[in-house]
Parts: structure tokens; C-alpha cells; sequence
């Protein structure tokens, strides 16, 4: 089965930019749906940006203008770089494939305080 492993996550400051990693146990260009999601506390799990069917991208309003999604398939990778943080994207981060029969990996936490 497919498997995701997030990495990235630290405790910052509101503004700052951070880069978030994934690696996929297979190759990111055989996984058509990939994205990146998060989960505060309290909260549903939403997806905050994604490669959909044919290549389009999909950002969360909150996140868009701000945060960039990209991969490399022949790495195996997919990274979110967000820029700007606010106290409101305080989250545990989640890279998944919802296609792919792949389980949600640990995910990885960001702290953003202001």
C-alpha cells in the first residue's frame, strides 16, 4: 500500500515562510490525486491545496496567494510552501493520495504563534 511521510513542521512566528516535504513510496506521477491537508484542533480535516485529475491545482481560499503546492515525480515528492503564515494555519499537516488505497501518514505539526 502506498505510504506518506511528512516532515517540516516547527514552531514559528507569524510571517515567516516554511516548506513543507512528502515522500510517497511510489512515484507521485502515478498518484493522479495528491494533496496536502490539515487538521487544527477542533476542526475537520481540509485540504489546503492539490493536484487534481489532469494536472489542475486547488488551493483553500484561506491559503491561496500564500501557498504553493509542487512535485517531483521522479523523486517521489511533494512539497507546500507557505508563505506569510498566520497564527490560523497553526495545524497538523497531512500529504495524501485519496485514490491511491494509501493510509494517512502521521502528518507533521505546525506551530504558528504571533
Amino acid at each position: 500500500q502506498v505510504q506518506f511521510v511528512e516532515s517540516g513542521g516547527v514552531f514559528v512566528q507569524a510571517g515567516v515562510s516554511l516548506r513543507l516535504s512528502c515522500a510517497a513510496s511510489v512515484s507521485t506521477s502515478s498518484i493522479n490525486v495528491i494533496g496536502w491537508y490539515r487538521q487544527a484542533p477542533g476542526m475537520l480535516r481540509e485540504l489546503v491545496a492539490g493536484f487534481g485529475l489532469g494536472g489542475n491545482i486547488t488551493y483553500a481560499d484561506s491559503v491561496k496567494g500564500r501557498f504553493i503546492i509542487s512535485r517531483d515525480s521522479a523523486k517521489n515528492m511533494v512539497w507546500l510552501q507557505m508563505n506569510n503564515l498566520k497564527a490560523e494555519d497553526t495545524a497538523i499537516y497531512y500529504c495524501y493520495g485519496p485514490l491511491s488505497g494509501g493510509h494517512w501518514g502521521q502528518g507533521t505539526q505546525v506551530t504558528v504563534f504571533s
